[in-house]
């Protein structure tokens, strides 16, 4: 097991760190709190619950949605707590396996690094479908394919200049998509209360459509359990705080403060938003083909106000894209920077960036390639439940670390009062975080639609160990993991 808690030496040494404005590893301390919580924002508010959200309404019902959306935001506080305290403890750039390493072993380092490369991997395909499959509204006759290759060249070269631009780009990509949420609760909650002058036709009322034939879960509260998983890919991203942590001025100051503002906005925009959605659809109606949110402004009536939103929608989708090919490439320096990737990873650019890291991570948005040539609305689906799968598991790996961190800094004689954040009611917090992950693994072994995330996940996950302890050794530490 490797160190649970950062020295007086090493405490020193981060804050000297962010005094300078650089890091050990070469990559710039250049993003504020502002950038942090709008890249936390920009990679949450994407596909999951743009496009997905359909899905998850159309199985769980309408108010099984909302509830599975209330879960996922219990379980993102959860998350958000242990990692707030990880994250300022160890502000390391990619740190999500530094945490594992450091507290459980290893190997479940190695494992997790990998498993979140694969999550951000194969969000980016599915981000460049769902963006694909919606320009099809306005160009029916171009392939969705092109779509993906036009969005995966934009978001390489925002992503190649500088982290600076990265966080600048991502700041105003996360301003448009909050924007679009909050005009869907606004607009959508006036129009349930009876005000919609534009509407054609009768409109709902608000809990019309909860009151479903079949009664308010339509399929079984099953139907609740097995989206657990989608709702949590709509919530993936969230963590991606702590991938920049290293790349943060102030991470004492700032990455508290940006977790505290990203859980309760979240709360807010997607609870609300999926209320609005699951009260003025009703719930046979919605499919991934079309974004709720462009159904629901079109039944408003408001001019053109459904082409605006769909082009909203796009831009949400090339943000989260954006989060996601950002944390794919720390990930794979900061595995190279170990040891446990080749070495090319580790190369930066004058800027700063990680270039060939940048150019490996990009092959994730391929499977948009292939997938939208075979069948984009049902490899999509698969797509989400492979990602959700890989952002449960390194969720119950943050707080697993978190959990073993704690703990043996009180037995090592540690003094809580000392740490710059702390989360509350430990143990409670990691625990139930990590069970209510676990459930939601075992509840898509029910659902058709994403059994193939346990099928390809788990024997990822296995690769992964095999993999570590063939080539590296069971007694093998990540030196730089212990030392940094």
């Amino acid at each position: 097991m490797g160190l649970s808690s950062p020295t007086e030496a090493e405490a020193s040494a981060t804050e000297a760190q962010s005094q300078t404005g650089a890091s050990q590893t070469g990559l710039r301390r250049s993003m504020e709190a502002r950038h942090l919580v709008m890249i936390a924002m920009g990679g949450v508010i994407g596909s999951g619950l743009f496009v997905s959200s359909g899905y998850t309404i159309s199985t769980a019902g309408p108010l099984g949605a909302v509830i599975a959306f209330l879960i996922g935001a219990v379980v993102v506080y959860l998350v958000m707590a242990c990692l707030g305290e990880l994250a300022v403890a160890f502000p390391v750039s990619g740190a999500f396996h530094i945490y594992a390493a450091r507290t459980i072993g290893p190997a479940t380092g190695f494992a997790t690094a990998w498993l979140y490369w694969l999550c951000w991997a194969v969000a980016l395909g599915s981000e460049f479908t769902a963006a694909g499959l919606l320009m099809q509204r306005w160009f029916p006759d171009v392939d969705v394919w092109i779509w993906c290759f036009v969005f995966a060249t934009v978001l390489f070269t925002l992503n190649a200049i500088s982290s600076r631009v990265f966080g600048e780009s991502e700041f105003w990509f996360a301003l448009i998509k909050v924007a679009a949420v909050v005009g869907l609760i606004i607009l959508g909650g006036a129009a349930l209360a009876g005000f919609h002058p534009l509407a054609a036709g009768e409109y709902p009322s608000f809990g019309e459509n909860f009151s479903t034939p079949d009664g308010l879960f339509p399929n079984g509260f099953t139907g609740v359990f097995v989206t657990c998983l989608a709702v949590f890919y709509a919530f993936s991203g969230s963590e991606l705080i702590g991938v920049a942590a290293g790349e943060t001025a102030n991470p004492g100051a700032n990455i508290p403060k940006a977790m505290r503002t990203t859980v309760i906005r979240l709360m807010i925009f997607f609870v609300g938003a999926i209320v609005v959605i699951a009260a003025t659809i009703p719930y046979e109606q919605v499919s991934v083909d079309e974004s709720p949110f462009v159904t629901v402004f079109s039944m408003l009536g408001i001019p053109y106000a459904a082409d605006i939103m769909n082009f909203v929608i796009i831009t949400a989708l090339l943000s989260a894209g954006n989060c996601g090919l950002f944390s794919c490439a720390r990930m794979l320096f900061s595995l190279a920077d170990e040891g446990h990737a080749p070495k090319a990873f580790r190369k930066l650019t004058k800027r700063g960036i990680p270039m060939v890291a940048l150019c490996v991570s990009m092959l994730g948005g391929l499977a948009s390639l292939i997938s939208s040539v075979v069948a984009p609305a049902t490899v999509y689906l698969v797509l989400v439940s492979v990602a959700g799968f890989a952002t449960v598991g390194v969720w119950m790996s943050i707080v697993a670390s978190h959990f073993i961190y704690r703990r043996t800094f009180i037995k090592n004689g540690g003094d809580l009062s000392t740490l710059a954040y702390k989360a509350p009611l430990f143990p409670l917090v990691p625990i139930l975080a990590f069970a209510l992950c676990l459930v939601s693994l075992i509840g898509i072994a029910f659902d058709p639609n994403q059994v193939a995330a346990l099928l390809f996940g788990v024997p990822f996950v296995g690769a992964c160990y095999a993999i570590f302890y063939f080539k590296y050794g069971r007694r093998r530490s990540l030196k730089k993991a212990v030392d940094a």
